[in-house]
């Protein structure tokens, strides 16, 4: 008995695991869209005159929004729809990418690295960062 639920277990997890792979895929896709928003603004603003941080705050929270819709349509198969503390817990880990955006762009800034280099190099560390909490925590059972 025992080796036959090791068994059902090891199937279980070897089909998981293309489905996990499709996920991170399509989330990827997800963020390179809203990446793709957020730095538009971001350029935009920085253009416009607005200092590295509030543009890196201002793009972040363009590119949240268009994540969030993505995310819940195509990336995470949330049934009926999200509930209210997935939104919650959203914006909760968004606030913490946002914090570690606006961190290593205005530091980053200050040691001189171009604001637009800066934000790009902030990319790797909060998407893993996010996305780590959005697929253990906000989206877990989904």
């Amino acid at each position: 008995m025992g080796g036959q639920r090791a068994g059902m277990a090891g199937r279980l997890r070897a089909r998981a695991a293309p489905i996990a792979r499709l996920m991170f895929a399509r989330y990827l896709l997800a963020s390179i869209g809203a990446l793709s928003g957020d730095f538009a603004i971001f350029l935009m603003l920085g253009r416009a005159g607005l200092p590295p941080v509030a543009a890196a705050c201002a793009g972040y929270g363009a590119g949240l929004l268009i994540h969030w819709v993505i995310s819940v349509r195509y990336v995470f198969d949330t049934g009926a729809g999200p509930s209210h503390g997935q939104r919650l817990a959203f914006i909760a880990s968004a606030l913490l990418g946002m914090g570690m955006t606006m961190a290593m762009v205005g530091s980053l800034s200050l040691i001189g690295i171009a604001p637009a280099l800066a934000k790009l190099l902030s990319v790797p560390a909060s998407f893993l960062t996010v996305y780590a909490i959005r697929k253990y925590g906000v989206f877990a059972r989904a």
